[in-house]
């Protein structure tokens, strides 16, 4: 008879890549904000379509349009994206079509915004 045991299975994490000193380097890109457009409206809809075009710039990885569900704070949208490491990181913050929508579209229609740039631990 074989007395009762609890076998634990641990599945091994491989979701991130690129090491480095600290371990490692990737780097998730996040910003909380609002816009000065009335919620639902036409404005508001072109805005994140718009955005979306910033998933196609060269290194950018796991991009998301996020909407604020919680009464916590005032923000209604969020984008999150990663980034394997500082390089690719500031290849998106200076490429053309990035600089554009910050010029064009970002500073004249977001009104209040939080940005967070995350490493793992």
């Amino acid at each position: 008879m074989v007395p009762n045991t609890t076998i634990m299975v641990i599945p091994a994490f491989t979701g991130m890549t690129g090491l480095g000193e600290r371990g490692f380097n990737m780097i998730r890109h996040t910003v909380a904000f609002r816009l000065k457009h009335a919620p639902g409206s036409a404005a508001e809809a072109l805005f994140l379509t718009e955005a979306m075009k910033l998933a196609a710039i060269p290194g950018v990885q796991r991009f998301e349009q996020l909407k604020q569900v919680s009464p916590k704070n005032s923000y209604s949208f969020g984008f999150s994206m990663e980034f394997s490491d500082q390089a690719a990181y500031a290849i998106y913050n200076d490429h053309p079509m990035h600089v554009a929508f910050v010029r064009d579209r970002w500073i004249p229609e977001v009104t209040e915004f939080m940005e967070i740039d995350y490493v793992p631990l």
